[in-house]
């Protein structure tokens, strides 16, 4: 069955998450064979990927890495990509893949 699933990048500078990025594909199989498959073009994708906004608090400032953190160990970061999730038409509980850049350099994807 085919399924949209994506890649998500946090671009996180100086420990500040100041970007997001995402690409997504319409792929068949099994959910391991979907994130290898993400796992595998994550570096590639990221040049190619559609920019979106990061989180800002009223002051204009960027969330830290720190916060983002907390949030996806109570599982709640997902909150965070709804419009990416919007854009891609993703499905309710999407399979992604998440890999932080950090300050310019592509961190292992999970």
């Amino acid at each position: 069955m085919f399924e949209i699933i994506a890649n998500i990048y946090l671009v996180i500078n100086n420990g500040f998450v100041v970007e997001f990025r995402a690409k997504s594909y319409e792929q068949e199989g099994d959910d391991e064979s979907k994130k290898d498959f993400l796992k595998r073009c994550a570096k590639q994708d990221f040049e190619s990927a559609y920019k979106f906004n990061a989180p800002q608090n009223k002051y204009g400032l960027f969330m830290k890495y720190r916060k983002f953190s907390k949030l996806e160990n109570m599982g709640k970061q997902f909150e965070l990509f709804e419009e990416i999730f919007q854009s891609f038409g993703l499905p309710e509980k999407p399979l992604i893949c998440v890999t932080p850049v950090v300050d310019g350099k592509i961190i292992g994807a999970y």
